[in-house]
């Protein structure tokens, strides 16, 4: 018979209730590979239905979960299977599988769908190319869909003609949007070394590794791991990573439970718990303020990257006791616009997007959520892209770009989008061009370390 410890079950409801502790999503990774067809309308009538059938009950589903237990769900998604590939097999105007997607979102009720999505990081495909051409369109005329392509990977290495398109891509995808704040480009992440089980938004999409159908959870706790650390304030670095590894168990936990009665009620398979510190705008929810409470005067100063290493590393170790089956990324994120903390740092000049890059070294993704002024050219965009994955190349993670060229704004103007993307200063970029380096094309070759089979 099982037992509880009646202080787990207070400290859990405290979580919930004071700390900001909640299921950031439940994620259902559908496969499309079935539903190609030489014919685009016929492929596209595919997709909607099967969307529609394996996740008819998943918001329900997550509401009885969330009702039951008492644990907030804040989002309830969709991940499908790159749609170049698709594109590949149909020809056509890959932006009908766009609005495809968005019709079956509308009809399920989820609140975003990844999967939009190629992954040349050694090549393109004509379905690849006809894809990444068309993601601007497709952000401009859907509301709910979600793009990413991946253009390097350690054992690849960069696709720099990618690279090269990408900064193209995201800058058009911004200026389609312009009257919306730009939201275009925030819906894009151009990723090295991407994963096939991630379930957080915008870089999502279902691998061709995976189930036929899966359920990955993803958790959010910084306003637990800052209230945790608040308690220990003349703690040693030791006692530090100790209390960040044992709040991330108990984090871990309840995403499992989630995850576990997820997966049973929604008879699909259970993939992963993502534990990723995933703030929001919300005071009391921000890693900014974890790593403050760490002892630093403001994030972005010195010792912020020291800081980050070791919370991400402590969440890790703390999720991996807590369930055989964590993945995703897995970590720390740092988004701007998505965190009060980083919102802060960057309004008063600490944090930069230089500091940005280099923390990006040891959090779980990137450069994230980050506004950068209008004017900043494709080719500036592309060296961002490239830098950030010469980052996750060498150092075997994964890297993304998420950033949004705010049309006709400069920095110290803002961009605004409430909900969970929050506020986003315009942040200043090196302008000096690296047009010479990105026009060249090729590949960077894999490291060394790519040789490891």
């Amino acid at each position: 018979m099982l037992s509880f410890n009646p202080n787990d079950i207070l400290e859990t409801i405290n979580m919930i209730d004071e700390e900001n502790l909640d299921i950031r999503t439940i994620t259902m990774g559908i496969s499309l590979l079935d539903c190609a067809d030489s014919d685009i309308d016929r492929s596209c009538e595919k997709v909607y239905e099967k969307i529609v059938r394996k996740a008819e009950n998943l918001v329900r589903t997550g509401e009885d979960i969330e009702r039951e237990y008492g644990i907030p769900i804040i989002n309830k998604r969709i991940s499908v299977t790159p749609i170049a590939l698709l594109a590949g097999a149909s020809g056509g105007d890959p932006v009908k599988y766009a609005k495809a997607l968005e019709r079956a979102v509308k009809e399920v009720g989820v609140n975003y769908l990844g999967g939009y999505s190629a992954l040349v990081q050694k090549g393109f495909t004509p379905g690849d190319t006809a894809l990444i051409n068309s993601i601007p369109e497709a952000l401009d005329v859907t509301e709910h869909i979600c793009s990413s392509v991946n253009i390097g990977s350690t054992k690849a290495g960069i696709n720099m003609d990618a690279v090269e398109l990408m900064g193209r891509i995201v800058k058009d995808a911004a200026t389609r949007t312009a009257d919306r704040e730009c939201v275009g480009a925030s819906k894009l992440v151009v990723f090295c070394n991407a994963v096939e089980d991630n379930p957080f938004m915008a870089g999502a999409f279902h691998g061709v590794g995976e189930a036929d159908t899966v359920i990955n959870v993803g958790v959010s706790g910084p306003g637990v791991v800052r209230s945790a650390l608040h308690k220990i304030p003349d703690a040693s670095i030791t006692e530090v990573a100790e209390t960040v590894k044992k709040t991330a168990f108990k984090i871990t936990r309840v995403g499992q439970l989630v995850a576990n009665e997820a997966s049973k009620r929604l008879d699909t398979q259970f993939g992963i718990v993502d534990l990723s510190l995933a703030p929001t705008p919300a005071v009391g929810d921000s890693v900014a303020h974890v790593l403050e409470e760490m002892g630093l005067e403001q994030c972005g100063g010195t010792g912020t990257t020291a800081c980050l290493a070791l919370l991400n590393d402590a969440v890790k170790k703390g999720g991996i006791m807590a369930s055989s089956q964590v993945g995703g990324l897995s970590g720390a994120f740092i988004p701007v616009s998505e965190d009060a903390g980083m919102i802060g740092a960057a309004r008063s000049g600490c944090l930069k997007i230089e500091k940005l890059e280099a923390m990006t070294a040891v959090c779980s993704v990137g450069l994230d959520m980050i506004a950068i002024p209008g004017d900043t050219t494709p080719e500036v965009i592309s060296g961002i892209i490239a830098d950030e994955a010469a980052i996750g190349l060498i150092n075997s993670k994964t890297t993304a770009v998420r950033v949004i060229p705010a049309v006709g704004k400069k920095p110290g103007e803002e961009v605004s989008y409430g909900g969970l993307f929050g506020t986003a200063p315009i942040m200043e970029v090196n302008t000096a061009s690296p047009a010479k380096f990105i026009h060249r094309g090729g590949r960077i070759p894999a490291p060394i370390q790519s040789l490891k089979n």
